[in-house]
């Protein structure tokens, strides 16, 4: 049997966008109608099976549809799991950063599993392999860790999916306070020390929905604020993203700290930086908006080592 890796990007005709579902169940249904049905409607005999067949089939992709249109994607679990197989075709304008972000990865792990080192580029047609594990030390190509993982060619079926790696104590607990804020000075400007990194609020409304990881899952905050208000970085670093390609942000902004962080400014009304320009802390990046979102607000994540994090640990207190 064939060993080449799935694709689940969306040049298939007829095929679900699962780079932008990003569920196992819906993968796993684009990459083969047997993984929830068990057979192939060729395999029904009679008329009367291939009606059920495919009424099963459309009661489901209607769900998983209408699940792929909620405008609060970030907020579900279900879409948002380390994906660790299949490949990904790169689409014009594209960057590994982003495509790490869709598919739940470190930027740096998932480039140096294809052989791919600072500064990351990418091209339009390469097709990045999902399924080979890197490894997140910056700098390292990781072509041997990416052979490594590559199943025979000769293999008779299909090896089962790696399952993402557990989260580690040190990716749970807080992080240590190396400088505290001036609780003196304007929320707008206050900032705090943490990873050796200032951070400061990227807008100062009221915060309507908190991190979360289990429940009703949030991967950042909520702030709350008026359309066109001012979306400032939250801390020096380098426009690595902004578009509106990913699913359930609207225009998103991603920018790159260090080596281990990134944070995320989603549903802004207009971007105001370009990806590959340095920004300041403090700095205006975006007016804010509601797109994508059902009211005007500012979603914030702060992502260490591709995992989302809690970024009231960062942020100064309020």
């Amino acid at each position: 049997m064939d060993s080449e890796p799935t694709q689940i990007t969306h040049n298939q005709a007829g095929v679900i966008p699962v780079r932008l579902l990003r569920g196992s169940a819906q993968a796993a249904l684009s990459a083969s109608p047997r993984f929830l049905f068990g057979a192939h409607p060729a395999a029904c005999a009679s008329e009367a099976c291939k009606r059920w067949f495919f009424l099963i089939a459309f009661l489901f992709l209607s769900g998983a549809m209408s699940g792929c249109n909620t405008q609060a994607l970030h907020q579900d679990d279900i879409y948002n799991p380390p994906v660790y197989w299949g490949r990904h075709v790169v689409r014009q304008g594209e960057t590994l950063y982003g495509i790490a972000w869709t598919y739940g990865r470190d930027y740096r792990e998932l480039g140096s599993a294809n052989g791919i080192g600072p500064p990351w580029t990418i091209r339009a047609g390469q097709v990045l392999r999902l399924d080979l594990r890197g490894n997140a030390q910056s700098g390292t190509s990781g072509r041997a860790t990416a052979q490594a993982s590559r199943p025979a060619a000769n293999t008779s079926a299909r090896a089962p999916r790696a399952k993402p790696p557990a989260p580690t104590p040190a990716n749970t607990r807080k992080p240590a306070v190396t400088r505290k804020p001036d609780k003196s000075a304007p929320l707008a400007s206050r900032t705090q020390t943490v990873a050796s990194i200032p951070w400061r609020w990227p807008h100062s409304g009221t915060v309507i929905a908190g991190y979360s990881a289990s429940g009703k899952v949030n991967k950042g905050v909520d702030i709350a604020g008026k359309a066109g208000d001012a979306v400032r970085a939250a801390a020096d670093g380098s426009v690595v993203y902004a578009g509106n390609g990913l699913l359930g942000y609207g225009n998103l902004i991603i920018v790159n700290h260090n080596e281990h962080y990134l944070s995320a400014y989603a549903h802004n009304r207009k971007i105001l930086v370009s990806e590959g320009e340095g920004v300041k802390a403090g700095q205006v990046i975006a007016e804010l908006g509601g797109n994508g979102s059902e009211r005007p607000m500012l979603h914030f994540e702060i992502r260490k080592n591709g995992n989302p994090v809690d970024p009231t640990h960062y942020l100064p207190p309020r």
